[in-house]
Formats: C-alpha cells, sequence, structure tokens
C-alpha cells in the first residue's frame, strides 16, 4: 500500500469521498480542481453512491466515479438495524478495494453515506485522512472520521469537531473569484433584469420552497409599488401561478424554474431571499451580497446555526418559515431592498465574514497529510 515514502515517479492519488446532496459534491469538486492547480498530475478518483446526485456531477465535472451502497444509519429498531453490521462490512470491504485499486495516497471525505465505510477502510489500510465539515452541525460519518484524521476543516468558525480548523467552505472558481459590481450590468442583462431598478432574487434552491413561493407571490403588489424588480427562481417543476392558472405575472416580476450559474444571481441582485444551507451562507458571504435567511423548518436547526454569524454581524436577516408572509415583507424586506446605504453595510459586513481560498486551504491540508 502506499505511503508518504512512496516513489517519486508515480503520480499523486487522491481519493475523495462522499455526496448524496450538492452540499456535498460541491465542495468535493471545489477541492479535487484545487488539488489539480497544485498538482496537475494528480490522480482523482471521487467514491459515491449511484443514486446520488455525484452520479451526475462528478463524471459532467471531468471526474471518475466509483460507487459503492450506502449504509444508512437506522433511527430506530428494525431489521435494518439488525442488517447494519452485514452492511457495514460489505460496505468497508467495497472500499477497501476502491483505495487499493487507486493506490491512494490520502482520502478525502466531505460527509454522507459512503464517507463512514471509506474512513474505515482508510484506517485499516493506513491511508492518511483529511474531513472536510460544511454544517454547524457535523455528521455522524464526519465524527467518526474526524477521530482518525490527519486534517480536519470546517465551513464555520463554530463547528465542534474534533481537530477542526476554521478554512470555509470550498466552492466554485466562478463564484468565489466573482466582482458583484463589474458583473453586474452584464448579469442583470442575461436575466432579463433592468440594469437600475432594486433588485431582489428570492430562491427556494433546485427544488424550491413552497411557503418562500407563496409569500412572494402575495407580496407582488408592494414589491412593484416601492420600485422594486424581482426574479422568482421557483425550483425546478414548480410553477407559481396566477388565479387563471397561467404562471404569474405583474410589474417587475420575473420567474423560471431555475438557473445553472448562481453566480450571475449573485452579480444581479441587491438582496437574496433563499434558505440557509451552509453552501449558500458561505457564498453570499464570499461574494459580499445582503441576504435575508429563511430556514428550512425541518431537521436539528442546523440551517439557523449556519446563518447565525452573518445575522449577528448585522450582514443579514433572518425568518422564520412560518414567519415569512406578505406582511413581513411589506414590513421588512422592501425597505431593505430600497435602502441603498443599509445595503452597503450589510454587503461590506458579509464580505468581511467571507472566505473565498477555502478550496485552496484544504487542497494544501490534502497534500500535507500525504506527505506531499
Amino acid at each position: 500500500m502506499s505511503s508518504p515514502s512512496r516513489e517519486s515517479s508515480r503520480p499523486l492519488s487522491v481519493v475523495l469521498a462522499g455526496g448524496g446532496s450538492a452540499g456535498h459534491v460541491s465542495p468535493l469538486l471545489a477541492i479535487a480542481d484545487a488539488v489539480k492547480d497544485l498538482r496537475p498530475d494528480a490522480r482523482i478518483l471521487a467514491v459515491g453512491t449511484a443514486d446520488g446526485l455525484e452520479a451526475r456531477l462528478v463524471p459532467a465535472a471531468g471526474y471518475e466515479l466509483a460507487t459503492i451502497d450506502k449504509v444508512p444509519l437506522p433511527r430506530r429498531p428494525s431489521v435494518d438495524l439488525l442488517k447494519l453490521p452485514g452492511r457495514l462490512r460489505a460496505a468497508v470491504a467495497a472500499a477497501k478495494a476502491i483505495l487499493a485499486g487507486a493506490q491512494a495516497d490520502v482520502l478525502v471525505g466531505v460527509g454522507g453515506y459512503v464517507c463512514t465505510p471509506m474512513y474505515l477502510a482508510a484506517r485499516k489500510l493506513g491511508i492518511p485522512i483529511v474531513v472536510h465539515e460544511a454544517n454547524s452541525r457535523p455528521g455522524l460519518a464526519n465524527r467518526v472520521g474526524a477521530r482518525y484524521a490527519a486534517g480536519v476543516g470546517t465551513a464555520f468558525a463554530g463547528t465542534k469537531i474534533r481537530g477542526g480548523v476554521h478554512v470555509g467552505m470550498p466552492m466554485r472558481t466562478a463564484v468565489s473569484s466573482l466582482d458583484r459590481a463589474t458583473a453586474r450590468a452584464a448579469a442583470r442583462a442575461g436575466l432579463g433584469l433592468d440594469a437600475t431598478k432594486p433588485t431582489l432574487i428570492a430562491t427556494g434552491g433546485s427544488l424550491g420552497a413552497l411557503n418562500i413561493n407563496r409569500a412572494l407571490a402575495g407580496s407582488l403588489e408592494a414589491l412593484a409599488a416601492a420600485g422594486i424588480q424581482t426574479l422568482h427562481i421557483t425550483g425546478r417543476g414548480k410553477v407559481v401561478a396566477g388565479d387563471a392558472g397561467a404562471p404569474l405575472t405583474a410589474p417587475g416580476y420575473r420567474q423560471v424554474e431555475y438557473i445553472d450559474a448562481m453566480e450571475t444571481a449573485y452579480a444581479a441582485a441587491d438582496v437574496l431571499l433563499c434558505r440557509a444551507g451552509a453552501g449558500t451562507v458561505c457564498e453570499v458571504a464570499a461574494v459580499g451580497l445582503p441576504a435575508v435567511f429563511v430556514p428550512l423548518p425541518i431537521g436539528n436547526g442546523e440551517q439557523a446555526l449556519n446563518a447565525r454569524s452573518l445575522v449577528a454581524a448585522d450582514a443579514a436577516l433572518l425568518v422564520a418559515d412560518a414567519a415569512l408572509t406578505p406582511e413581513w415583507i411589506e414590513a421588512n424586506l422592501v425597505p431593505l431592498c430600497t435602502d441603498g446605504p443599509r445595503r452597503g453595510r450589510m454587503a461590506a459586513a458579509a464580505a468581511g465574514l467571507g472566505i473565498r481560498d477555502a478550496d485552496q486551504r484544504m487542497a494544501q491540508m490534502v497534500l500535507s497529510a500525504a506527505g506531499k
């Protein structure tokens, strides 16, 4: 098995594990790109599941993907819990075969179902482990990996995980290098927006958010009366309809289901209304964009924790999903969109907390762990 003393003629071999959601796949790909920037000869292999987003996004980014079966931890006594030991042993065996076949010098894990067996396999084979934790509350897999890791990076300063070092969120270069002021005119033209009007962009993510869609639809009159133009990203397969059943229309309002390049939306917006997923929170900070966060109302409260540092710095507002109503928007969001000096202060505060080079910091951690 490979080690830091491997023959120098063999290229560095980096295996990256994680997936299931964009919140795991995006930093994985950003780290992979940064490693390739530092070591163009490096061999990169990603490991995920066959039915996660990584199955589409990793090959599209030009990287090879190997898959293993997911091993979710049942939350209550069940037949699945009885099957867990056998499933985990099989997954660890598959992970060992992948690492050995890749002659891995280092394993990088970003979280998700595949990471636990990959971490256990790497430990058994003596392969250095590097972990990136994207959320304020670490997941179980990364808590396991951190016990054996040579390096652990976190997206948020307050994340409590063994050996954690705050490095920020690895993100695509198109986002981390964005100059909003320079890109604004072209972004607004490309999105069919007026170049001069205060601009609100609302999104619930790729799948949309029912209450964001509903509250915004009820606020169009107030937004238009204040001279605010709105781009509403409704989510794939989601259409916000008017009384006649056709897509809703109003002065200064446009809706689309999805935008491939969110950096375009970041450049065009004066204010972003959005969920508080870890990736979104870190990206709006990095680009210096005032935001109104509406945390997902289910789960363990993680999204509210993600947003807390920006809210505390007056770089963002936070409103509970149930409290986001047309009345709240008229009383709080409309004044923000029309107050240029306040938006400027919020943008500066956000940028002061943003980290643009997390991908490079993680790549350096990976090379250090690999002895290279």
